[in-house]
């Protein structure tokens, strides 16, 4: 699909984006749009680089910690405390990137989800995140004099950072250096033999994919003024990648509908179902592993090129 049959459809998309709040709830959106970055970055690591963490929701609950402590006890402005958020996060990406990297396979998945239950468990026993209480009542603040209290106000901010994460990511994975993580995915002793440093870009990967993570979180407590020890937990990490299965590994729309679907069915069923809606969850994630092995978006790619009489892989 060229670039230029594609335009006029992300125009159609950002025209409905900015539409949107006036026929949805923008809390309800904005909440989709920090998931679907959270699941864009780590897709970015499993899609594009091949490598498996379990330990990612560590990056979101950094940086929503950091954001939220700058915002309601230094008193910070609203876009300091969102990069102070960031950084954190890819500062303590590239910490457990280090560590990680080393380990291939099962090994790279299980120390991820390691030292993410290690930064769990200082959230937990630390001051200053408030513990099991959290961080409540942090200020929106305001942004080049508009008042960011407003729902709608915050959602075209969220909205414009969120846009400047996907143009980031997908910049990335069609660049050069995109290619290379591509060509690691596929083939890691060739790349190494053709003389990549590919510890070296797994590295920069894992801490682009940090960074990115934590801006979700930022914007996560941004939007609801509080965050808990639940952003931090394993179960975060298991919902990414959850969502970046449903929708599609390896596509650069994928994590996106699959943060949309998991997180309207979560708001729509946990008022009438309750616990069961973790149930719900596994029974559509085991029919989509079982009906739609490549994703919704992967399969809706394949039923395109089928169409087209585009041989597919």
């Amino acid at each position: 699909m060229t670039a230029t049959r594609l335009k006029p459809g992300y125009l159609a998309v950002l025209a409905l984006l900015l539409a949107a709040p006036a026929v949805i709830y923008p809390v309800l959106l904005m909440k989709i749009l920090c998931f679907a970055v959270f699941a864009c970055a780590f897709n970015l690591l499993l899609g594009y680089t091949g490598l498996l963490s379990f330990g990612h929701a560590a990056f979101l609950g950094s940086a929503a910690y950091l954001t939220g402590h700058a915002l309601k006890v230094w008193e910070l402005p609203t876009l300091a405390g969102l990069l102070l958020g960031t950084a954190g996060a890819a500062a303590l990406g590239w910490a457990v990137g280090t560590l990680a990297i080393r380990r291939q396979g099962i090994y790279f998945a299980m120390s991820t989800l390691a030292l993410s239950q290690l930064m769990f468990f200082l959230f937990l026993k630390s001051e200053f995140t408030g513990g099991e209480d959290g961080l409540q009542s942090v200020p929106r603040g305001t942004l080049l004099g508009i008042d960011l209290s407003s729902d709608t106000h915050l959602y075209y901010l969220v909205l414009g950072l969120s846009l400047s994460a996907f143009w980031l990511i997908h910049r990335t994975i069609h660049s050069p250096f995109g290619q290379v993580l591509k060509a690691i995915r596929e083939n890691e002793p060739r790349a190494l033999s053709l003389g990549y440093d590919v510890d070296r870009y797994k590295l920069l990967a894992f801490v682009l994919s940090a960074a990115i993570s934590g801006l979700a979180g930022a914007l996560k407590t941004l939007v609801f003024t509080f965050t808990t020890l639940s952003d931090a937990h394993w179960h975060t990490s298991g919902e990414v990648v959850l969502m970046t299965l449903l929708g599609g590994v390896g596509t650069v729309l994928g994590p996106v509908v699959g943060a949309a679907v998991i997180v309207t069915l979560q708001n729509e069923l946990a008022d009438k179902v309750g616990s069961l809606v973790t149930v719900i969850m596994g029974f559509i994630f085991a029919a989509c592993v079982l009906a739609f092995r490549r994703g919704m978006v992967g399969e809706a790619i394949g039923l395109y090129k089928r169409m087209i009489g585009e041989k597919t892989p």
